[in-house]
């Protein structure tokens, strides 16, 4: 992903006249960290709202603040849902030189021959999965090849994903990820019993 920068300028205003700073255009904001004292800051609010949602909770990002710029994730927005605005977003900042724990999200591709073979239905049941990694090794998704499933049964794994080994995933290894399942009652070869053929979504929410 090409590099993304924010240009900020130090807040003081806060309270009932933080509502007068999104009048004229800016999103107030926050930067927190280990290693960071929290920080209000303004950003620009246009560019800025189409920026975020094209970034993951794994996305690094920089903020550009008194000519240094701050490596961060973003870690919580608010948004105005009926004027689709953002209204505040906390970002984390990061060392670059320290490991972290952050979730990356699972993107799904390719179509499974059980599908076209069986009548399948694929399964999703989890979105992302939890990595620690140094900030720039954090990739921004990882990718989760639905071809592998060529029959009824099929599954694909945490410890099937393709990951770069310097990311060490925390996530439980023997989670299923994806799974092509009967469409009916019917047995699924190498299972139990059949699975319901319904997408199970616990994506963890970045974005409030």
């Amino acid at each position: 992903m090409e590099k993304v920068i924010f240009k900020a300028t130090k807040r003081t205003v806060t309270g009932k006249q933080v509502k007068q700073l999104r009048r004229s255009g800016e999103l107030p904001a926050v930067i927190y960290g280990t290693h960071f004292a929290p920080t209000a800051i303004s950003l620009e609010a246009h560019s800025t709202g189409l920026a975020l949602p094209k970034l993951t909770g794994s996305s690094i990002i920089n903020i550009e603040l008194d000519g240094k710029l701050i490596p961060v994730l973003v870690r919580e927005t608010q948004k105005n849902y009926v004027k689709n605005i953002y209204t505040h977003v906390d970002f984390l900042a990061v060392s670059l030189n320290e490991k972290i724990t952050t979730s990356v999200t699972l993107h799904f591709h390719g179509l499974a021959p059980a599908i076209k073979n069986f009548s399948a239905a694929i399964v999703h049941n989890i979105d992302s999965i939890e990595v620690e990694a140094l900030p720039n090794d954090l990739p921004e998704k990882i990718e989760v090849d639905l071809t592998k499933l060529a029959k009824l049964g099929d599954a694909i794994h945490v410890r099937d994903l393709d990951i770069s080994k310097n990311v060490t995933i925390l996530s439980d290894l023997d989670e299923m990820v994806a799974v092509a399942s009967a469409t009916h009652d019917e047995p699924v070869e190498g299972g139990a019993g059949s699975v319901e053929p319904e997408v199970i979504e616990k994506a963890k929410k970045e974005a409030a």
